[in-house]
């Protein structure tokens, strides 16, 4: 099968800068079952979520994903003061309006779910059902998670970590030895990453990744390390469903604890994968979004 080629759009937002949206599937109409897709990163190029998702096309969605101001062929301004929780949630509510979006099936994954759990918070009315895919909303506790994650490498390596850090010579190659070494285990289990992948990791604008979470995966030391939403979780109250890998980097505790905090939600782990499970396991992980987006979409859609 080949993959589905994106119509692209270019939206002016109100600061004067630029940003390119994806479509899949047809133009949206007012009665339209749009999934939303927010992806990774800060920084991340949308291509590595949209082209997976791209099939969802195919069981009557349109599905939408765009590149974030700061990354792929939207504008990516030299400005650290851009980079802001704050300010990402106003560029996704001005998406919704220039593309004159219906209730939309969002669908956040990673740094994605933290923008996704906020839009909700603040813009409610704007999703229909939610997904949240592989994320956290208390990132003091995901760093315990990770905490918990890395000592598995055992105490010499650990400690070696440590003093990197606190040296600022993260970039020695013993210590990004063991970042690959936490990479293939939490982030994707695949032996080879798939292109679409690698070619948005190989795009990655770290600016606002460093100025928002920290140098690396398994390191929060920007402005998002204090941030913590479960407590007014309770307060999202369309359908949700919560996905979380295995082995994920963002641990089945954090999904746990979104769950447990939501009033409507679904909580599934996969097994076997880790923070990619739309690559690591297509058919497991499709078998449940799509089931999910379809019990929460018109009768027309369903089979």
């Amino acid at each position: 099968m080949q993959p589905l080629v994106a119509h692209t759009q270019t939206i002016a937002l109100k600061s004067g800068h630029s940003i390119v949206t994806y479509r899949y599937g047809p133009p949206v109409r007012h009665d339209a079952e749009v999934v939303l897709l927010l992806n990774g990163g800060p920084g991340l190029p949308n291509e590595y979520l949209g082209a997976p998702h791209a099939r969802l096309v195919n069981r009557g969605f349109t599905v939408i994903g765009y590149d974030q101001l700061g990354c792929g062929r939207s504008d990516q301004p030299k400005k650290d003061s851009l980079w802001t929780l704050e300010r990402y949630v106003d560029e996704l509510a001005q998406v919704c309006a220039a593309l004159r979006l219906p209730p939309v099936h969002l669908l956040g994954h990673s740094w994605g779910t933290w923008l996704g759990t906020e839009f909700c918070l603040t813009r409610p009315g704007l999703a229909k059902t939610y997904v949240i895919a592989d994320g956290a909303c208390d990132i003091p506790h995901l760093v315990s998670e990770l905490d918990r994650l890395r000592a598995a490498l055992g105490s010499e390596t650990v400690n070696m970590m440590l003093r990197r850090e606190a040296a600022g010579s993260i970039h020695h190659p013993e210590y990004e030895a063991a970042v690959t070494l936490l990479n293939y285990r939490h982030v994707c289990r695949n032996e080879v990453w798939p292109e679409t992948l690698t070619r948005s990791l190989a795009a990655w604008n770290r600016d606002p990744y460093v100025t928002m979470q920290g140098p690396n995966e398994f390191t929060y030391t920007g402005n998002m390390r204090n941030w913590n939403r479960v407590p007014d979780m309770h307060a999202i109250r369309i359908p949700c469903l919560v996905i979380a890998g295995e082995h994920d980097e963002l641990t089945p505790a954090c999904a746990r604890r979104m769950h447990d905090a939501l009033p409507d939600s679904r909580l599934v782990v996969f097994e076997n994968c880790s923070h990619m499970p739309f690559y690591e396991d297509p058919s497991a992980y499709f078998g449940v979004l799509e089931a999910f987006l379809l019990s929460h979409s018109g009768e027309h859609w369903i089979r």
